[in-house]
């Protein structure tokens, strides 16, 4: 048999395997089932195992996040599983694990970092590659091979509820934070890395009303010019090993039938050679929701000829009755042989056919030792934005009495956001899945197996000892109950300074307010949060707000009243101690908003680079009832200390469609503390055959200072950034003048220059680029 060969080329062995292969052992290699499906109360049946998969399988769905079992016990599960696939089938070819891992290893008792808008605000994509690269030890110590992430979908509207798994609303940004998440999470040889599985091709996140399923409207030069860049990237510059499509229909395609998206535009446009899986139930929704096949068979085949090669999370449609439909002629073996063929080349890639076991023990510092908790720390710190600050902050320690008050202020459980173990246990048994261990489950003692998550009361407690702390929730926090507020204005009066603790909760059951299929008409604070913030802030003490929030709100009142606001997104783990060394200057923000912030929910979408006619009611300008501007901008957020620009300079004043020109500027910390300030190149096309964006972020790069201290910032901007897709779809650059705009956020900006672009009046291009080379000297 030479496809045990490992001294062959991958392809060989492909080849060699595929021709050995029946047509129900190639089906079952385009299938999955989820572990439940192979547990008897929760335990492994080894009986209904061996009958699952005696043909063997694809994958296997959630070893982690769908039982209840530690690291250890994931590990030798997987190992059984395995060793059952080796001796039970005819061809042994093992299974992949996939799990999800947006923002961190979803198995009990892993490490739990920020969620990913928040990591984006950080305007430092290396920490997503610090990350993925601690959660690829983590994957492949227990024997799963596949993550479910990154999400490289736009997030422009804050009532979809999955915004908080983006990383914002910027292409250019995405693309750099998706590029470096992958290539932690996949390593240099795949042999010792986890596949990283890029979604949701395409339009996700535009689905009408923010709802997740709904219909997307997207015209397809927006969808080539921004939507389709981060994907880009992901494939050329990152390799992406797998791709998973997305939900909805757009403009009437849905994709997950759609030959023109998974096919034509990923893979000839895109060049994508990797794995096709479809999101979890797209293909049967194909029938129940879309309505376009009649059944779950003709829904197999219309995704398989569209390009999805794998059904997740198991096999509703991808069953044996595809034999019949391959030996009637209505889907084509060469398809079959296609898809088999992908998913083999990645086992062989990563290393099962020479050991598809893992060492086992205890995994207790891998999981959640010192290491990963400072990561989380750090991630948390990086992650925090400023948003308003009178100059309460940083709060003195010498504060003798502090009221700690809000829905968030004591709640471990929302620190952590949709994907984390914490969400997906409320969601296992709020849906008992059969034969699952979360049947009549004992919630506390798996809750006492899950990462320690300190909560703002006691980080405030633990920081300042000498300090009075009195604490109130004032009102849940989703709920029409305002019995708690007058007890929450008392703890007020009573104080020196007021904490409030604001905002969501993460994750995918009914008391959530953000996170998959958490969608909202509202951009408000949940429930009676506006109110409890009213009455507090009418007591007339210092107010420190907290927004601990999967999606930006619309706090315009909070904005205007409180003494300071700090967003601190879905932190993690250590979010309550990053959040409380903010709040007391021992971390100062440097985060920036990496989505905009709108005023009101029907000004959304709100982003910062739209196109000129975008922020235009009428001649008058705003809205009859609202500015059109946001709240707060993209690319926002205040310091402890403040940032001087100077001296620009630009090495060319025009340049050919193959040359660069190097921007150059000074910032200085002219303050009294040291800070980190991201500094932010945007350019504009001033005039152009179609209308261009205002602005568009080409490059940043965050830097510390220390007081006194300056350094001088060089960006290379190839005149090939520019590059769009033209009335015709080519790709293309014009001759004319570009604007150059460098400062501290998409509205502070604090220098300005420009340069030509010269050459023949339509200059096509082959590569778009999405960064520029940066150089810091002191």
């Amino acid at each position: 048999m030479s496809y045990r060969d490992k001294d062959l080329p991958v392809q060989d062995r492909v080849a060699d395997l595929l021709q050995q292969m029946t047509l129900p052992e190639k089906i079952a290699q385009m299938g999955s089932c989820w572990m439940h499906e192979l547990q008897t109360h929760g335990k492994l049946d080894l009986e209904k195992s061996k009958q699952r998969l005696k043909q063997g399988i694809g994958q296997i769905t959630r070893i982690g996040g769908a039982t209840i079992m530690t690291a250890p016990e994931i590990a030798k599960t997987a190992n059984v599983l395995q060793k059952i696939i080796q001796e039970q089938s005819r061809l042994g070819i093992p299974a992949i694990f996939h799990e999800e891992c947006c923002s961190g290893s979803l198995v009990l008792g892993a490490s739990v970092f920020p969620q990913m808008l928040g990591l984006a605000c950080s305007f430092e994509p290396e920490l997503a590659e610090k990350m993925t690269r601690m959660v690829r030890q983590q994957l492949r110590a227990l024997g799963i091979h596949q993550g479910l992430a990154p999400v490289l979908d736009i997030g422009r509207d804050p009532r979809w509820g999955r915004i908080e798994e983006t990383f914002g609303e910027d292409p250019v940004l995405i693309s750099q934070f998706g590029v470096k998440y992958i290539q932690g999470l996949q390593g240099n040889d795949l042999k010792e890395g986890v596949i990283a599985t890029g979604k949701h091709f395409i339009g996700h996140s535009y689905s009408l009303g923010g709802l997740n399923c709904a219909p997307v409207q997207l015209g397809v030069r927006t969808l080539m010019d921004v939507n389709m860049l981060p994907f880009q990237a992901a494939i050329r510059d990152a390799k992406i090993a797998s791709i998973m499509n997305s939900y909805p229909e757009i403009d009437g395609e849905v994709v997950a039938a759609s030959r023109k998206f998974l096919t034509e535009l990923l893979r000839d446009q895109l060049g994508f050679e990797g794995l096709i899986v479809s999101d979890y139930e797209a293909v049967s929704m194909l029938k129940t929701y879309h309505h376009i096949v009649a059944n779950f068979t003709e829904a197999a085949v219309k995704s398989i000829q569209a390009g999805i090669e794998v059904e997740l999370p198991t096999n509703e449609c991808f069953t044996e009755a595809l034999i019949q439909e391959v030996e009637k002629g209505k889907l084509e073996m060469a398809l079959v042989d296609r898809a088999v063929a992908s998913h083999l080349t990645k086992k062989f890639e990563l290393g099962l056919f020479e050991n598809p076991y893992v060492e086992e023990g205890s995994f207790i510092d891998l999981m959640d030792g010192p290491e990963q908790r400072s990561l989380a720390a750090n991630l948390a710190c990086k992650s925090m934005v400023l948003l308003t600050n009178n100059g309460i902050l940083p709060l003195a320690k010498t504060v003798k009495k502090l009221a700690v008050i809000g829905p968030n202020a004591n709640d471990p459980r929302n620190m952590h956001g949709d994907y984390t173990y914490s969400a997906m246990l409320d969601l296992q048994i709020y849906q008992q899945p059969a034969n699952s261990a979360f049947i009549n489950l004992d919630k506390a003692a798996v809750e006492a197996k899950k990462v320690r998550t300190p909560t703002v009361v006691e980080a405030l407690r633990g920081k300042l000892p000498q300090t009075e702390i009195v604490y109130s929730p004032g009102c849940a926090l989703n709920s029409d109950d305002v019995s708690g507020i007058p007890q929450a204005v008392e703890a007020a009066q009573s104080a020196d300074a007021v904490v409030l603790v604001l905002g969501d909760r993460s994750g995918l059951t009914l008391d959530c307010t953000c996170g998959e299929t958490r969608d909202n008409t509202s951009a408000m604070l949940p429930g009676k949060q506006q109110q409890l913030a009213e009455a507090v802030l009418a007591v007339g003490k210092p107010v420190i707000v907290v927004l601990i929030s999967g999606r930006p709100l619309a706090i315009v009142n909070l904005a205007e009243k409180a003494d300071a606001i700090l967003e601190a997104w879905v932190p993690g783990e250590e979010g309550a101690n990053a959040i409380v060394e903010t709040l007391l200057g021992e971390n100062n923000p440097g985060g920036k908003l990496a989505i905009s912030f709108p005023r009101n929910a029907g000004q959304i979408p709100v982003f910062y680079n739209h196109k000129p006619s975008g922020s235009h009611s009428n001649w008058y300008h705003d809205y009859v009832d609202e500015s059109v501007e946001p709240l707060f901008p993209f690319g926002y957020g205040l310091s402890y200390t403040q940032f001087e620009y100077s001296d620009l300079k630009l090495d060319k004043t025009s340049v050919t469609k193959d040359e660069s020109v190097r921007v150059s500027c000074t910032v200085k910390n002219v303050g009294k503390v040291r800070g980190e300030e991201v500094v932010q190149l945007y350019v504009q096309d001033e005039i152009a055959s179609l209308p261009r964006p205002v602005k568009e972020l080409k490059a940043f790069i965050r830097v510390s200072l220390e007081p006194g201290i300056s350094k001088k910032i060089t960006f290379e901007v190839p005149a090939n950034i520019l590059a769009f897709y033209d009335v015709d779809l080519n790709l293309i650059i014009e001759p004319g003048r570009i604007k150059v705009y460098v400062g501290s956020s998409s509205e502070d900006i604090r220098l300005e220059g420009e340069f030509m672009i010269h050459g023949s009046e339509k200059m096509l291009i082959e590569k778009r680029l999405y960064s520029c080379p940066v150089q810091v000297k002191e």
